[in-house]
């Protein structure tokens, strides 16, 4: 794969729009590179004239096109000047009124100038390369432009502040010293081994895996809260999925009526629960029926249990019929919560019943028509994918699949490592798998990331970030 920097050079001065598309009262473009300030200056008219610029200062002043001095614009710019600016280069930024045309017109002065137009995650990725973050500070950048809930926006802070990478460094120092100790006996065979360091090489090692299961403890909730999760309502017709539907979204969003068949089609709706950002999805009631139409739904109802985090099954007073069953029995080991509704006009008898009917855990009582049972069944939702309550969260979470990956293969590394001390193996064979770790942790931070790898990562931002 060719890498970004190889159809680019990191030398070029490169600008975008960093504000979103549409009308506002302001639209940002960001330059960055070693010629910023001057490839500026040659759109940017200053109102009073300026023999240099103050780094970190606001400029009124006008866009003329070079060509034949038409005002684009009056903006303010300002100079950030290097290594004080966010990709570490200078930077300017113009802050021109937020128009479409406007911004465009501007972007085509620049681009005739020997600006190039940046790459998605550019400025970001310069950020990177020039030491000023490390790769799970810029993946946090991300996620904080993507948050969709504020515990998710905690989270995404947490690891822009550098609290996994400062987590990361320490253990990584740990692992540093224990190597020490190896290749100081490495370089001089003819010392004994002493029995002391062995133990508090052991100590750091062992302290190390801990470190790391705790944090691979945590990846499901990260991934969660950055990601969210697709839940789904499925059951009969006329089991209350509408109803719950409007209910947890707190408005009439699905048809309601007695009519068996109404929802003909899958509904989805985004809520925050408890700080989860949650795609619920209300089904076609599932059943054999001719209905052509119907049917359709159906499928889509079935195509939809089969991408769920978490389905909701419900049933009401009829209990279980030999359509819940095939469906029950296609999800098996599916993660799932049993919701009897209708509670209110249920016996505690007919209730037990349809409970004993059931596999696994134990039902769910409400009653949507009597406003009963919906706040368990949310801490249930909370509970069935989060181990610790909303309050309580770890300071620090992994929430991505790469940083999970490379844990991993760090722990084996170090469980390897434990085991050779154990047996004694030549200590050359019991550095290169502390080494492995080290550079399995050093890919999170992204020091020994391959490009195609880094490619991918920023190519997810926006173009301007």
């Amino acid at each position: 794969m060719v890498g970004a920097e190889q159809l680019h050079s990191r030398e070029d001065t490169i600008a975008a729009i960093s504000t979103p598309a549409g009308e506002g009262g302001i639209g940002i473009i960001r330059i960055s590179g070693g010629k910023a300030l001057s490839l500026a200056q040659n759109i940017f008219h200053p109102k009073y004239p300026q023999k240099d610029f103050d780094s970190h200062r606001l400029y009124l002043g006008e866009i003329r096109d070079p060509a034949d001095g038409d005002i684009v614009d009056e903006c303010l710019m300002t100079f950030m000047k290097s290594p004080n600016s966010f990709t570490r280069e200078d930077v300017v930024e113009l802050h021109c009124h937020g128009g479409t045309v406007v911004l465009q017109r501007t972007m085509e002065l620049l681009m005739r100038n020997a600006i190039r137009q940046a790459e998605p995650g550019e400025f970001t990725k310069r950020a990177f390369l020039n030491g000023r973050i490390d790769l799970s500070q810029a993946e946090a950048i991300i996620d904080v432009i993507r948050a969709k809930t504020e515990r998710g926006l905690r989270l995404a802070q947490v690891q822009l502040k550098g609290g996994l990478k400062d987590e990361l460094a320490l253990m990584r120092g740990r692992l540093i010293h224990a190597l020490a100790i190896l290749e100081a006996y490495i370089d001089f065979p003819e010392e004994e081994l002493d029995p002391n360091a062995l133990a508090g090489m052991d100590k750091d090692i062992n302290s190390s895996i801990s470190f790391i299961d705790k944090l691979l403890s945590t990846y499901e909730e990260g991934r969660v809260l950055r990601e969210g999760i697709h839940v789904v309502i499925a059951g009969r017709p006329n089991v209350g999925k509408s109803s719950l539907l409007n209910a947890l979204l707190m408005e009439k969003r699905a048809i309601v009526t007695s009519i068996p068949g109404t929802t003909r089609d899958t509904i989805e709706e985004v809520i925050n629960l408890k700080g989860i950002p949650i795609n619920l999805i209300d089904t076609a009631g599932i059943r054999e029926t001719e209905d052509i139409v119907e049917k359709e739904g159906i499928k889509k109802a079935r195509d939809k249990l089969n991408e769920a985090d978490l389905i909701l099954y419900m049933m009401d007073e009829r209990g279980l019929n030999a359509d819940d069953f095939k469906v029950i029995e296609s999800v098996t080991g599916r993660k799932s919560l049993f919701i009897i509704n209708k509670i209110d006009i249920i016996s505690d008898e007919r209730a037990n019943e349809i409970k004993s009917s059931l596999p696994g855990d134990d039902a769910l009582s409400i009653s949507l028509k009597a406003g009963k049972g919906l706040e368990e069944l949310k801490d249930a939702i909370f509970n069935s994918v989060m181990k610790h309550k909303a309050d309580r969260l770890p300071s620090v979470i992994i929430s991505r699949k790469r940083h999970k990956v490379s844990l991993e293969f760090a722990r084996k590394s170090l469980e390897r490592s434990i085991n050779g001390i154990n047996k004694n193996l030549p200590l050359e064979l019991i550095a290169i798998d502390i080494k492995e770790a080290l550079n399995n942790i050093a890919e999170v931070a992204g020091e020994t990331t391959p490009d195609d790898v880094l490619d991918k990562i920023f190519s997810d931002f926006c173009i301007g970030k």
